[in-house]
């Protein structure tokens, strides 16, 4: 038997194929999927051949920032990536923020918001070099 993984992960969002757009252009990501979902809504799949976020919004939604308030009930979704200074420059240059970086044993991180509020933890395991790390 394999080792259970997560396929993927469902959010909802105002408005999918912005999300989905950024996806592709922070990760790489491909549309796999879209159509139509549960209640008249609408959904699109973006990932890699491996995982997917489910990008989910309503039937004539209307959402509000209490709809997508940090921790209500996600605090984030986590994404490994190969190099964390290429996708840093990918998401400063979707018009977003990085923030709260940290170095630490085993690999490095950051952070950022989409426009709806929902938090990545971008982190990278790769081992570290002088020319990454200055030493």
């Amino acid at each position: 038997m394999t080792t259970p993984r997560i396929e993927h992960v469902n959010v909802t969002v105002r408005d999918p194929d912005r999300v989905a757009a950024l996806m592709e252009s922070v990760f790489g990501w491909r549309i796999r999927w879209r159509g139509p979902a549960r209640d008249g809504g609408h959904t699109i799949h973006v990932g890699s051949a491996d995982g997917y976020l489910a990008l989910y919004t309503g039937d004539k939604a209307h959402y509000g920032d209490d709809d997508f308030a940090k921790g209500h009930p996600l605090n984030h979704i986590g994404v490994e990536v190969d190099d964390l200074d290429a996708i840093e420059t990918r998401v400063v240059a979707a018009g977003l923020t990085p923030f709260n970086h940290a170095d630490y044993d085993p690999g490095r991180r950051f952070y950022f918001l989409d426009p709806d509020g929902i938090e990545y933890e971008v982190v990278s395991y790769a081992k570290r070099t002088a020319l990454n790390f200055g030493s």
